[in-house]
């Protein structure tokens, strides 16, 4: 059964507390109107929250919770995941805040893990200093991809845009050599399945960027997108993949041929994340596609720079949270409308 709005139950974990994530996530409750939407569980400690909710001067009120059953729909709970102060620096990098950022994330995971949340949105982290003997992950994701089941993929949203990776924290150098014919029907499928089960598009068309300029120019500027991409896409188009490329990335954004597809696959991060951020005003938001559970985060950093000065725009991270929401009911009634009506009776 669909559960009604305010019952669905949103984990946040806090990110880097010198950062602007615990302001991006006060703000965006500061509007009493989200907690009819959902019911928000801030992984973090209510003492310190509610220093930087003073420090900000926000009015948002904070209901402190020890255990997940304690949780009240209508407030913004905040599970005291530590119990000891914390010494803030605002806008400086700090490792001992980066364990802060894990300890809420490692939390929050769990019980997302465990059912006990229903959605994780995550506010920005700093990726140098979460890491330790206990998190040796570059980030977020890939940490998500050893908990859940499935094969995690970063898919940029923005209303009907859509952006996904074949590759994505790689360096330039390296591009070529991890882009394979098993990576590429992987991610497109990966694409593909997420389009069905959380947009409720039945037959999504995906474009797939080149790699090269010009996709190659017939192999002048490169071989690998006439002898390995287009190859492989038009198999998994003949096999009833609507996928389409590869297209020269140069123009394809400015031309607006983007607004034909469902989604749009680049081949490596900045081809598609910079013409993402230019589009997406600030309202963007970084889906964690593939994974057995639904996580969403805002698509900027911890901005050090204006941290603590009540600058922060908090749209994205209030994007992410609807997003989140959005995505965990389609996955419900996707669900309802494949299961079988008839029932096998156990002899």
């Amino acid at each position: 059964m669909i559960k009604n709005a305010e019952n669905i139950i949103v984990g946040i974990s806090i990110g880097d507390l010198n950062g602007i994530g615990s302001e991006v996530v006060l703000k965006t409750f500061e509007d009493t109107r989200m907690l009819e939407l959902c019911t928000p569980v801030i992984f973090a400690n209510v003492k310190i929250l509610s220093f930087i909710k003073r420090n900000l001067e926000l009015t948002v009120a904070l209901h402190g919770i020890d255990k997940l059953d304690q949780v009240v729909p209508g407030k913004l709970n905040v599970l005291n995941v530590w119990k000891e102060g914390v010494d803030l620096n605002l806008g400086v990098n700090d490792d001992k805040v980066g364990e802060y950022a894990i300890k809420s994330f490692v939390a929050a995971t769990k019980a997302l893990k465990e059912d006990l949340v229903d959605v994780l949105v995550t506010a920005p982290i700093n990726k140098y200093n979460i890491q330790s003997e206990d998190f040796k992950f570059p980030g977020h994701t890939d940490y998500l991809d050893q908990e859940l089941e499935g094969d995690a993929l970063m898919f940029m949203v923005q209303d009907n845009l859509r952006v996904g990776l074949l590759t994505d924290h790689v360096p330039i150098n390296e591009v070529t050599s991890r882009l394979t014919e098993d990576l590429i029907v992987k991610k497109i499928n990966t694409v593909k399945q997420s389009l069905i089960k959380d947009f409720s598009i039945n037959n999504p068309k995906i474009a797939v960027l080149g790699l090269n300029p010009h996709c190659g120019d017939g192999g002048v500027i490169g071989k690998e997108d006439e002898e390995l991409i287009r190859p492989v896409l038009k198999k998994m188009f003949d096999k009833g993949t609507m996928v389409f490329g590869p297209f020269a990335a140069d123009g394809f954004f400015g031309s607006g041929h983007y607004e034909k597809f469902d989604a749009i696959i680049a081949t490596y991060h900045d081809q598609g994340l910079v013409p993402f951020k230019t589009l997406s005003f600030g309202k963007g938001v970084n889906f964690t596609a593939g994974l057995s559970k639904v996580r969403t985060s805002p698509d900027h950093g911890t901005a050090y720079d204006i941290a603590g000065k009540g600058m922060a725009d908090f749209n994205s991270f209030k994007e992410a949270v609807y997003l989140a929401i959005d995505v965990y009911r389609s996955r419900i009634q996707h669900e309802e409308m494949v299961k079988n009506p008839l029932k096998v009776k156990e002899k």
